[in-house]
């Protein structure tokens, strides 16, 4: 039996996060998160499971808070 994941839009960044460590693991660390292009970082969330945001909704503040989320999540995920 599958659970329902309700659809992830870009104001979700927790969720995104999430979906981004349970992807990528430890190959990022804090340093590198942060240092990920805006670019690279769009493409990956555009292609998560479940996510249902465009390309056209996308803006900095989205991608920077994604970061910052995917730093915490890779952060409580080290204790």
């Amino acid at each position: 039996m599958s659970h329902f994941e309700p659809p992830i839009h870009w104001n979700d960044y927790e969720d995104i996060a999430l979906k981004l460590y349970e992807k990528f693991g430890d190959d990022f660390n804090e340093s590198k998160i942060y240092r990920i292009r805006f670019t690279d970082l769009l493409e990956w969330v555009l292609t998560l499971p479940g996510f249902v945001g465009t390309r056209e909704e996308s803006n900095e503040g989205h991608l920077e808070r994604i970061q910052s989320e995917w730093v915490y999540e890779w952060r409580d995920n080290q204790k």
